[in-house]
């Protein structure tokens, strides 16, 4: 039976993404709310094993909930990955009196959180922030629905100088393992074509429908690509490719990068944002521990971090099928 929770602590690892601080904001005036101590540790887990370790309190997080980024930072901790850091690691909770720790991030994160709990049975709760939504176990992430409306109206702003030079560009968008990024704002901006991780289009059959557009009098196209695309080539490579195999059009290619990770978080991700850092805090009082805060058709959740660190099965509800009807 854990004891008593009377001070957590929090952290941002991994990848940024728009919505964490509104997370780490919820995290900390729940404690608030709830009377019990809240800490900040700065720079993930390297933070941790440095014990760049402050306390919070309700006004220390005023002004943030529009913030993109992670005032409390990230940072790549190899030092963690080893047994003597993650122990370092411990001892700086111990030494600050912490009782359970909040992690806001991705697969990487929760991994290490879970050895954390594992080797010295710490209270650890995830919450899912990434912009790739790729984390088994919820709908969303945080941060992914900003993502998706930087990426749409990068994309609505690229089609004007398509259309005006009868150009087609190719779009690479974030999307290492997951397509979700590519799919959902490649038919919300109306792509001809989107290239995903989980479907092997192919680039013959790239060019055959491209070669069907053009015949149907299309002058300009958007090609959407995610950078984990099975094609076996790079955006720049597959840029070549059209253009040596399809003369009718001038191809450009734009890599959207990390304009994708920044911003101000959408109202969609402040509100998830605090509905899971809220929750995170509700469930270590609770007494559970190596469990994520998910969202599942609208509602709060709670799953193991084994379960949310399983290969997540990506079905994409009909989307497939839909942006192949709509891009006729």
């Amino acid at each position: 039976m854990m004891e008593k929770v009377q001070n957590i602590a929090v952290l941002t690892s991994g990848g940024d993404a728009p919505g964490m601080n509104a997370a780490i904001r919820a995290v900390v005036r729940a404690c608030s709310f709830y009377k019990i101590n809240c800490f900040g540790i700065y720079k993930g887990y390297e933070g941790l094993i440095g014990n760049e370790i402050e306390e919070l309190n309700a006004r220390s997080v005023r002004n943030i909930i529009n913030k993109g980024g992670t005032f409390l930072k990230s940072a790549r901790s190899a030092a963690f990955r080893t047994e003597e850091g993650r122990k370092k690691a411990h001892d700086n909770l111990i030494k600050n009196n912490i009782d359970a720790l909040v992690v806001i991030g991705g697969d990487g994160s929760f991994t290490g959180a879970l050895k954390l709990s594992e080797e010295f049975n710490f209270p650890v709760v995830g919450i899912p922030g990434t912009i790739d939504n790729d984390i088994n176990g919820t709908d969303y992430t945080i941060g992914y629905d900003t993502a998706l409306n930087t990426v749409v109206e990068a994309i609505d702003k690229i089609r004007d100088t398509a259309s005006s030079h009868n150009r087609l560009f190719l779009i690479e968008v974030m999307g290492r393992d997951a397509g979700d990024i590519a799919l959902n704002a490649g038919i919300g901006a109306g792509a001809e074509e989107i290239l995903i991780p989980e479907e092997d289009m192919g680039v013959d059959r790239l060019i055959e429908s491209l070669k069907k557009s053009k015949k149907t009098g299309k002058t300009s196209s958007i090609i959407v690509v995610a950078e984990g695309d099975k094609s076996g080539k790079n955006i720049f490579e597959l840029g070549e490719y059209v253009e040596e195999n399809l003369g009718d059009y001038e191809v450009r290619v734009s890599v959207l990068g990390h304009i994708q990770r920044g911003g101000a978080p959408s109202c969609y991700d402040r509100v998830l944002a605090s509905k899971l850092g809220v929750g995170a805090v509700e469930t270590l009082l609770e007494g559970k521990s190596e469990v994520m805060i998910g969202i599942v058709h609208k509602t709060v959740t709670i799953v193991p971090l084994k379960t949310a660190l399983d290969k997540r099965e990506h079905k994409h509800d009909g989307l497939i099928k839909v942006a192949d009807i709509t891009s006729v």
